[in-house]
This record gives structure tokens, C-alpha cells and sequence, in this order.
């Protein structure tokens, strides 16, 4: 489940479908919409509906994609704007939607009954005949994922914005041929009829675009509930009919009584939860001694190993922008909802480096020849962890605040599929260089979020849990991130398909834009390769041996061996 809440100039589409797409919105100040409209309606041209509106939220504000000019706390301003025709990019998609009676439909505002200051509604052209033409692959897909997307109300909701837009351009139709026959020469009583059919044409279009505005933004927040499409050999059910893809390696026979890591680290003084605690919270936690420099060797080793495979190496930024959030498919704000978001400001906490590395193309157009763009981010991560419970979350297994390294990959449509298995390939290759014992999961449509069209998990066995605990996954998210986050790219003449169109003033032949695919995979989450390492390498004497790839990011520490007690 998605809520909108974006920037004022984003138009791109938030559905998994293959959409067709406008560029962004031009904003214009009341008056020159008044000019405008006026020169449109002169010239017989078509306009076309959007809205936006600002809020200022007690909690999580929602961001403005450019720098403000005014303060945060903006008053109502609700502004119809138009696009302008003439300046759009030449999409054939977009024009066979058109040509089809598929009208673009673009967000609008939330006014509430105290006519507070609501929060700006980001824009998407939603591909809804599409959705109308396949329908029933469409429900299925809804319905194997367990996701409450109502499609029947977005079906609903098209046909009744569809049917008002043909009744606005119609009445716009009208208006224009009043104009027309107000320019020649009439009588007055004539010319005062000719006034009245126009102002009476102007007042029943207003009102059609009141309906129109409400509507739409109805069906926009309803038709951003679906879910992304579900590959075909995607198991389907919930995660118990998550199928087996590779298992490596077999569970470490102990001769001794084992430990969790809770003891070890305990006997080991690796880790302190009680003074967190105090400090913090529950699920917090300091690292101590050789456990910070096992961190460190993980991250090390690991963007080492990435880097190696023509990945470019990343920090970011751990704060950003909730609208940001949403494009990626994840939800600040809700009963369940895993992020943290800062009070009074229109900012979150990420909870995976995914969030910010997705945002770095934000609203582009790459070239073909710069594809696949391949990165690999370290960065601290914060989740909520909202409903969690139960003894497997002790520990280092489920906290609030963790440190991870995230590979994430921007590709040509055609090549998504073998770049998922080039993630989870390099996901499998290091665990297995240290030695783990895991299994690599198909997971089933009822456990994919809806961004994800395939996702593969790994999960390793912790035997001091007595069972395996995932610690990583690689998703193929398609086009579903790209469309809400405006990635697009140009091919080149000779990879296109069809007759290239002229560029817009520009004397030169370019290919019609397409939407990246965009993948994420986790390569190291810190805390629960310690669980694996700690609980798969504890010897009878209560040490640790430190796996041999990690050894010289460790400064060649190769034992971690119980404190004296003069020692702690």
C-alpha cells in the first residue's frame, strides 16, 4: 500500500505497467494561466488538468523538490495548471494514448473540511488503458500478492474522469466557436446573447474541472495501490510456497554444547545492549573491541569484493526527503510503517542505502552508452521494526539502527534479468568465501512488496538460533522505482526500434526515451553476518576464529579469545 506525497513538478507514473508518460508539468502564476488559457482558447487548442497544493504536517512534511523560496508553513494555494502541448516531448506512446481516448491523468489536491494547509500531491500519468485492457491479468496479479489494491474502483473512477474530460473539451469546443463568431461583426443584442452562451459555457467548465480535480485525485491515489507485475515463475502463495534455488554447503558439526551470540558476545565483551538501552532504547546496541573492527573488516572486505566487479563505491546521505521514500516503494508514514521520520520537517531516516542511490538520477534522462550504472553504498541504516517480537529478534538479529552494504544497478529493460542474477551470483560468492552454510530462495508472490517483480532471499543457518535467518535479498524492481523517480534513457539510433523522431529544435534524429530498470541486492548486513560468523566459528574453549578472507581488513587478528577479567 502507497499514499502519494511528492514534489510539485513530478509527472512520471507510479505503476509496474507499461506506461505512457508526460513530461514535467510547467507551473505558471494565476495570471499567466488566465493569459494562457484565453491565447489557448483563441487558437482552438486543447489544455490539459492538473493541480497542486502545499501542506505543513505536524509530522513528516512532504517535500518540495527544489529549493524553497518561501517558508515551510505555506498557506493554501491551489493552482490549476496546465501543460503546455506544444512543448512536450514527442512520445509515440503517448500519442497513441490520445489517439485512443486514454487521457493522461494528473494529481490534484487534498483540501480538508477546516481548509488547512494540506500536503502537495506529486503527479503521475497512469497508463489506465492498459490497466482497462487487462483487466483480468491485472486482478490475478492483485490477488496473489494479498495486496487490497481495488481495481474495480480505479476502473470506476477512469471511466467517470474520462467521461468528464470529454465534456470539458467539449464545452472548451464550444466556448471557442462563441469566440469565433464574437470576432466578426454583430449586432449588440446579438453580441450580448453570443457573451452570455460563453459565460455560461465558462461557468459549466469550471465546474466539470471542480468534479474533475477530486476525481482524479481519487483515481490517482487508488490506481497507485497496485502493485508492481509478478514474474511468471514466481511461486505463488505466501512464504512457505517460496521455492528452493541453491543450496551451498551443509550445518558445522559441534562436539560441544553451542552458544547464541548473545553469549558469546557476553563472554567475549563484544557487545553492551544494557547501557544502549539506557541511552537509547530497546534494540539498540554498542559494539565493542574486536566486534568494531569485525564491522569494519565486513564492510572493508565487502566493497572490496563488490568494487571488483566494475561497482562504483558510495556514502550517502542517511537523512533525505520522505517523497524520495515513497518513489522507491516504501512507506514513511502508516500504523506499520518501518521508517523513522523527523517531526516537524519533510525528511526521513533511510532504511536502506537503496532509498538514497535510487534518488542520485532522480528526474533524468541517461544516455544508452552509460548503462548499466552499477553502485555499491555503505551506509547506516534505520528501521522501526514495528510488530516485531519473539526470541529470534534478540540481539544483533532485528535492531533499530544497523550498518550495511548495498548494491544497486540501473539497466536497459532487457537486461534486468540477467543482472538480478549477476546480484544474487555475487551475493552467493561471498558468503560462500566465508564459509557460511545457506540456502538461496524464489520468494512467493504473498512476500514480495510491490515494488519488486522477482526477488530471490538468502538465508544462512545460526545455530545457536537453531535455524536459518535471512541476511540477504536481490529484487528486480523493473520499471516500478524508475517511473516514480523519472529515470529514463535514450538509446541509441541503432539499438531503437522504428523510425526515430525529429528532435525538438534540434535538426537531429533521437530515440524515444524508456524507463530504466532498477535492482537492489544487500551485499553485507553487518549485524547478522556477526551473528553468523560468532555462532558458525565458536570453538569449545568459548573463542572465535576469524574467517580467512576477513583476516588481513582485521589488521591480521585471526582469534577472538575471552577477556580476563583483568582485561574487561
Amino acid at each position: 500500500m502507497f499514499k502519494r506525497c511528492d514534489g510539485l513538478h513530478y509527472p512520471y507514473l507510479m505503476s509496474p505497467f507499461p506506461a505512457l508518460f508526460s513530461p514535467p508539468a510547467i507551473h505558471h502564476s494565476p495570471l499567466q494561466l488566465k493569459i494562457a488559457e484565453a491565447e489557448r482558447g483563441r487558437m482552438g487548442l486543447p489544455s490539459c488538468l492538473g493541480s497542486s497544493t502545499f501542506q505543513a504536517l505536524k509530522l513528516t512534511a512532504i517535500p518540495i523538490p527544489f529549493k524553497p523560496l518561501v517558508s515551510k508553513t505555506l498557506t493554501l494555494n491551489l493552482l490549476l495548471c496546465r501543460h503546455n502541448c506544444l512543448q512536450r516531448h514527442p512520445f509515440p506512446f503517448q500519442a497513441r494514448a490520445r489517439a485512443s481516448s486514454a487521457p493522461d491523468i494528473q494529481a490534484s489536491p487534498i483540501v480538508n473540511s477546516h481548509d488547512k494547509v494540506v500536503k502537495p500531491q506529486w503527479k503521475a500519468a497512469v497508463n489506465f488503458k492498459w490497466i482497462r485492457d487487462n483487466k483480468d491479468a491485472v486482478a490475478n496479479n492483485i490477488r496473489i500478492r494479498n495486496s487490497n489494491a481495488n481495481l474495480e474502483l480505479v476502473l470506476e473512477l477512469y471511466e467517470r474522469v474520462s467521461n468528464i474530460q470529454k465534456e470539458v473539451e467539449r464545452l472548451r469546443g464550444e466556448r471557442n466557436i462563441v469566440a469565433s463568431k464574437m470576432k466578426g461583426k454583430l449586432e449588440p443584442s446579438e453580441r450580448q446573447k453570443l457573451i452570455e452562451e460563453g459565460k455560461n459555457l465558462k461557468e459549466g467548465v469550471m465546474m466539470l474541472e471542480e468534479d474533475l480535480i477530486r476525481l482524479t485525485d481519487e483515481l490517482q491515489q487508488e490506481a497507485q495501490c497496485i502493485p508492481n507485475m509478478t514474474h511468471p515463475d514466481v511461486p505463488v502463495g505466501g512464504e512457505d510456497c517460496s521455492t528452493l534455488r541453491k543450496m551451498v554447503g551443509s550445518p558445522r558439526k559441534f562436539g560441544f554444547t553451542i552458544k547464541d551470540h548473545l553469549q558469546l558476545g557476553k563472554d567475549l565483551d563484544l557487545f553492551d545492549f544494557d547501557a544502549a538501552a539506557e541511552v537509547s532504547g530497546s534494540k539498540f546496541y554498542y559494539l565493542k573491541n574486536e566486534a568494531v573492527m569485525l564491522e569494519m573488516g565486513l564492510i572493508n572486505w565487502t566493497l572490496s569484493e563488490v568494487m571488483k566487479r566494475g561497482f562504483t563505491p558510495l556514502t550517502t546521505p542517511e537523512i533525505v526527503r520522505s517523497s524520495v521514500v515513497e518513489k522507491c516503494g516504501f512507506q514513511p508514514r502508516g500504523t506499520n510503517t518501518q521508517v523513522y521520520s523527523i517531526e516537524g520537517s519533510d525528511q526521513c531516516l533511510i532504511g536502506t542505502a537503496e532509498i538514497p542511490v535510487g534518488g542520485i538520477h532522480m528526474d533524468s534522462i541517461l544516455a544508452e552508452s552509460m548503462l548499466p550504472l552499477k553502485y555499491v553504498a555503505f551506509s547506516h541504516c534505520f528501521r522501526t521494526e514495528a510488530g516485531a517480537a519473539g526470541a529470534a529478534t534478540r540481539g544483533l538479529y532485528r535492531v533499530h539502527q544497523f550498518s550495511k552494504v548495498e548494491m544497486f544497478i540501473i539497466c536497459r529493460p532487457e537486461d534486468s534479468n540477467s543482472c538480478h542474477e549477476e546480484l544474487i551470483g555475487i551475493e552467493e560468492d561471498l558468503f560462500s568465501s566465508l564459509g557460511l552454510h545457506f540456502k538461496t530462495l524464489d520468494m512467493a508472490s504473498g512476500d514480495l512488496g510491490a515494488p519488486a517483480y522477482r526477488k530471490y532471499d538468502v538465508e544462512a543457518w545460526m545455530p545457536g538460533l537453531g535455524r536459518y535467518g535471512e541476511i540477504s535479498s536481490a529484487s528486480n524492481c523493473t520499471e516500478y522505482q524508475s517511473r516514480r523517480l523519472g529515470i529514463r534513457f535514450r538509446p541509441s539510433l541503432s539499438s531503437s526500434s522504428g523510425n526515430p523522431e525529429k528532435g525538438m529544435g534540434m535538426g537531429m534524429n533521437l530515440s524515444p526515451t524508456q524507463f530504466v530498470h532498477t535492482l537492489n541486492a544487500t551485499a553485507c548486513a553487518v549485524p547478522r553476518m556477526i551473528v553468523c560468523l560468532l555462532e558458525n566459528y565458536q570453538q569449545e574453549d568459548g573463542s572465535v576464529i576469524i574467517p580467512e578472507p576477513l583476516k588481513p581488513f582485521m589488521g591480521g587478528l585471526d582469534l577472538i579469545t575471552p577477556k580476563s577479567s583483568s582485561d574487561i
